[in-house]
């Protein structure tokens, strides 16, 4: 635990440390070898991901902290000075990454290994799935991203699983995704009230990802809205949504959490270009 910054966890951040050297250390590399690679961090707090990240070979690590306490802690290491280590103050909800990767002298595509702070864990990955989507230079890699274990199984569930839902089809839409290991709350401190677990994103080859999450995140937030109804009801919030069931040749008395992520596209398509 040398070189760590000392500080208690602000709960309204949603701070919760892990200090266990051997769980960060294979948290460090869930997601493949990051030796040579660029990698993102997102949340360091007292830096024990980040000193497992350095011990694995990272080449460049870019860590984003919106704690000043953390931030200045980070930036007294020598890894900092000598510039393998790239400390930036902010929120990550706000950062161009691709932007800093280029400041920082990182190479593309980056990976991000983050124990994400609970409270803005999902819409950082929805951030980072349509930024990748949407980037010329491909700057985002494999994604190796702690989350409370309920988000977790809502990221990684199949149609027809209690946890299906919006989150899943966006995705799968731009990436595989599984959980490569759990946490109980007693691994971290302080303790949080549920277990939490490591997902694993890697992304799609260009020909299989969907080009269009703001379209379809639009379209599955009206259908899992009331997922409870069938889809010719959840859809009429939504101009022009009941007759894209129809172009896309969907049953419109079926309910959102039993379409494939290729109906789900098959819809998508339909409702972005009614003429098709």
């Amino acid at each position: 635990m040398t070189g760590f910054t000392p500080g208690a966890a602000k709960k309204a951040l949603g701070q919760h440390f892990l200090f266990d050297a051997a769980l960060l250390n294979r948290i460090a590399v869930a997601g493949g070898p990051v030796e040579g690679h660029t990698v993102i961090e997102v949340g360091p707090g007292p830096g024990g991901l980040t000193r497992a990240l350095l011990d694995a070979g990272v080449k460049k690590l870019i860590a984003i902290e919106l704690d000043d306490r953390f931030a200045d802690g980070l930036a007294a290491w020598p890894e900092t000075a000598s510039g393998r280590l790239v400390v930036v103050r902010g929120d990550a909800r706000e950062i161009d990454e691709a932007r800093l990767v280029r400041e920082a002298g990182g190479n593309f595509p980056a990976m991000i290994v983050a124990n994400l702070p609970y409270n803005v864990g999902t819409p950082l990955v929805v951030k980072w799935l349509k930024a990748g989507a949407a980037s010329p230079e491909n700057w985002r890699g494999p994604m190796v991203l702690m989350f409370q274990k309920e988000v977790a199984l809502r990221i990684c569930a199949a149609p027809g699983d209690d946890h299906y839902g919006r989150l899943a089809v966006l995705v799968h839409a731009a990436a595989g995704a599984r959980i490569a290991m759990t946490l109980p709350p007693g691994a971290f401190r302080p303790p949080p009230k549920v277990d939490s677990a490591v997902v694993v994103l890697t992304p799609l080859p260009a020909d299989q990802a969907f080009e269009d999450l703001d379209a379809l995140e639009t379209l599955t937030s009206a259908a899992f809205g009331q997922r409870r109804k069938m889809l010719r009801s959840a859809l009429k919030s939504l101009e022009g949504g009941p007759e894209a069931l129809a172009a896309a040749g969907i049953d419109p008395t079926r309910r959102a959490e039993t379409l494939t992520q290729a109906e789900f596209r098959r819809l998508t398509d339909a409702w972005v270009n009614p003429q098709a």
